[in-house]
């Protein structure tokens, strides 16, 4: 079945650009956001993005060749919601290159999961299995592979089993803990409904998107700012966690942006658009403009998710010109001190820090992040907003 629309093709990240593996590898000044007078650099993010990737997939491989490991010192742990990410990332690299050694590791990667995880998709995380139905329908969406879109729609079935009326409805985070709502549980889950609704106009998809919306805008949304909260009832008393995880904002503006695509109501992208903007100027999401450090760990991931939502914002033409020029300002500093300060050179490695170079080991989740951003930046530039 052929269906891409145009707007499957931007959240596909679809940027076109040969593959080139080289990297710049000498540190340069540049101007930091918002004003300074040095020089400035030619940032090779495609080529970059490239090195990225072969260190990537060199380094975290593991040796029976199925999923990706924990870091870059040994620890061969498995971990189930990486390897979504790490999908994400191949499918990145297969759309900006069109180098079919990406779709060899993306199918690759797709079947090792399914092996490691006990030869099937489904895990005791909803969020989990959010993150690799929203990869496998990217990677449908841009391979034309049946098997992708069979992987989601069994992730799919069952994540709609997480819908209850605990805490005013929304998706539990967890199979054993149903009393638990949180915005990783139920955001991504309604970007996933809308391109599912996308591709197969099945109304009750575009029904539950609406209706976790509507829950997840009444609930952990602050109401004076814009700013995305964590969940509800984390510690069964009932009370919001008012943690501001990157990732949260990333997925938040995701949903609402997914839901202007397929409704075409205006009142969506004014969400996601003042959530864009409260995230860009929260001093404790991106202190003097850049992501804070969330740690290593499942932390090291959710810049690289934010920076992948707000990308497909910056790609919306509906967006005005002033708010997509500071989006994209945020985005260039962002990328630019990475570029520069946050990758050690010749290894290749991340750190959770994009101001700083890494110390010690690198976890297969913060190395993520930061090909995302690359990868982000290098489709914005080719594209011509960098």
């Amino acid at each position: 079945m052929k269906i891409i629309t145009q707007h499957i093709q931007k959240w596909a990240f679809a940027a076109l650009i040969p593959l080139v593996l080289t990297s710049c590898l000498k540190d340069k000044p540049f101007p930091l956001y918002p004003n300074n007078k040095t020089a400035t650099v030619d940032y090779k993010y495609a080529a970059t993005a490239d090195s990225l990737q072969e260190k990537t997939y060199s380094t975290y491989l593991s040796a029976n060749g199925n999923y990706f490991v924990q870091n870059n010192a040994g620890n061969t742990n498995y971990n189930y919601w990486p390897q979504a990410h790490t999908l994400d990332i191949f499918t990145d690299a297969f759309l900006r290159t069109k180098n079919d050694v990406y779709k060899q590791r993306m199918k690759s990667l797709l079947n090792g999961t399914r092996v490691t995880n006990g030869n099937k998709y489904q895990n005791e995380y909803y969020d989990d299995m959010e993150w690799l139905a929203l990869a496998s329908l990217r990677a449908y969406a841009a391979t034309n592979d049946n098997d992708y879109l069979d992987a989601a729609n069994t992730l799919w079935a069952d994540i709609k089993t997480g819908q209850n009326t605990n805490q005013g409805g929304g998706i539990a985070w967890r199979k054993s803990q149903l009393d638990y709502k949180n915005t990783p549980a139920n955001a991504p889950a309604i970007i996933f409904a809308c391109r599912l609704y996308t591709l197969k106009k099945n109304d009750a998809d575009l029904t539950i998107a609406k209706s976790l919306y509507t829950w997840l805008n009444a609930t952990l949304v602050d109401p004076s700012s814009g700013i995305i909260w964590d969940g509800i009832n984390g510690n069964h008393d009932g009370q919001i966690s008012k943690n501001k995880f990157t990732y949260n904002q990333g997925v938040y503006m995701g949903a609402a942006l997914e839901l202007y695509h397929v409704t075409n109501n205006a009142d969506y992208l004014a969400d996601a658009v003042r959530n864009a903007k409260a995230t860009i100027n929260d001093t404790d999401i991106s202190p003097g403009g850049l992501l804070k450090s969330e740690g290593q760990g499942d932390g090291g991931l959710f810049k690289g998710i934010l920076v992948r939502y707000l990308t497909l914002l910056i790609e919306e033409p509906a967006v005005s010109s002033t708010d997509r020029d500071a989006f994209v300002k945020f985005l260039k500093f962002n990328a630019q001190t990475l570029y520069t300060k946050g990758i050690s050179r010749p290894a290749l490695f991340v750190s959770p820090d994009w101001k700083s170079l890494p110390s010690g080991t690198t976890d297969l989740t913060t190395q993520l992040s930061g090909v995302m951003m690359i990868e982000a930046a290098a489709a914005l530039k080719a594209d011509g907003k960098f």
